[in-house]
């Protein structure tokens, strides 16, 4: 009976065994796939993925926004996993977040433009999926950004309006620009675009003085890091404003206005809204100017910081902001004298012509404030924790 009841017990430890490879499997497998979508799990604190498609009731699985995450330099689709996780746990009828997976590790060296289109053709195929989608947003972190700018001035088309007022009925083109009335906007890949949000992104490059924090703002080091910059291939010569593709302006300057078929700032208006996230210290990556697109004397200072229980690192929060644009054609003329301070004045007047959230985080007390640039993200949750509430704060504040 002794050995009878040893086999049993063996069996069933067999079982279990099998049952937990499998259940492992299951996870290995859904966690693979780059939409995330609510699903029944044990635990609370995480949402398992599932492929496209997948559900015993695809009437309940079918939210009609969809999300994309795109993650920054040498990065990839698992980065923003924590964040996808959060969307799909506190909007689970609304949202789908694609992590985009088309530009990780080294192809993140190809350059902006390159990851751009590859992003564009990505998020294409997405929709194309997904015919229930309607609405579309990005939330990209660092160089992700950049990539991001990139697509939606691909995926951007502009709304064709028939003038009723006109006897011949013409067919009129609006386009945003900066004269575009409120109610009259195009379209990203055929979907209603909605936030637009960037995490520790150089929307200015980094050369200009003190952009990158890490060289403590020795000139030295800035100009040995301006000559060396191709370490980081065509991606280092766009960031460093190096680039002159065909004679062309350095492709971060064309960015700030749209260049023929790239409609950049008229798909960048055509948003809803869009927030900028900004380390205010132990960012040693990307410093404060270029990733809250800001002028010096516009930083808020710490005297006018404020505390957020809700929010620990959130120190300051600046409502959407317009700036007077001098002179229409600025690009041009800025072109012609390619000095780094006129180059870093242009793309704030450009990027400025449309209103933005600035958030600015601090992590000065936090034990993970000396990689802050990774924990403003949440890149990898047991290192970079303390960045959750800024997550939060992003989910909370989000349009639907």
């Amino acid at each position: 009976m002794d050995r009878v009841a040893e086999g049993g017990g063996e069996s069933e430890k067999k079982n279990k065994k099998k049952m937990k490879s499998k259940r492992r499997s299951v996870v290995v497998g859904c966690m693979s796939v780059s939409c995330f979508k609510p699903s029944v799990s044990d635990q609370p604190d995480t949402v398992a993925a599932a492929p496209v498609g997948s559900g015993t009731n695809p009437a309940a699985c079918r939210p009609t926004h969809l999300v994309v995450t795109v993650n920054g330099i040498v990065g990839s689709a698992a980065d923003w996993s924590f964040a996808a996780k959060q969307f799909v746990k506190k909007y689970p009828e609304d949202i789908i977040v694609h992590c985009s997976q088309s530009n990780s590790s080294r192809l993140t060296f190809d350059g902006v433009d390159v990851m751009g289109e590859r992003l564009a053709k990505e998020v294409t195929s997405v929709i194309s999926q997904r015919p229930e989608l309607q609405k579309i947003s990005f939330v990209a972190h660092s160089l992700g950004g950049l990539v991001a700018r990139y697509a939606i001035g691909r995926l951007y088309s502009p709304i064709i309006v028939m003038d009723s007022s006109e006897e011949n009925g013409d067919v009129k083109i609006h386009k945003c620009g900066t004269q575009c009335p409120e109610e009259v906007k195009g379209k990203i890949a055929g979907l209603e675009p909605v936030n637009f949000i960037t995490f520790a992104t150089p929307h200015l490059g980094c050369r200009s003085h003190k952009q990158i924090p890490v060289l403590c703002g020795s000139y030295a080091l800035e100009k040995m890091s301006y000559h060396i910059c191709s370490i980081a291939g065509r991606t280092g010569r766009h960031l460093f404003l190096k680039d002159h593709d065909e004679g062309k302006p350095p492709l971060l300057l064309q960015m700030v206005n749209d260049c023929g078929d790239l409609q950049f700032i008229s798909a960048l208006q055509s948003f809803k809204r869009r927030v900028a996230y900004s380390n205010v210290c132990f960012d040693f990556i990307v410093g404060r100017k270029t990733s809250s697109i800001r002028p010096d004397h516009e930083i808020p200072k710490r005297p006018s910081f404020t505390k957020n229980e809700r929010y620990p690192h959130i120190v300051y929060e600046e409502k959407p902001k317009t700036y007077c644009l001098r002179h229409e054609g600025f690009i041009g003329t800025k072109v012609s004298q390619p000095k780094t301070t006129e180059m870093e004045e242009a793309m704030l007047l450009g990027l400025n012509r449309v209103t933005w959230e600035r958030i600015d985080v601090s992590f000065r007390k936090s034990k993970q404030r000396i990689s802050a640039h990774s924990t403003i993200q949440v890149k990898n949750y047991s290192s970079h924790s303390d960045g959750a509430d800024v997550i939060f704060h992003m989910i909370d504040n989000f349009l639907l």
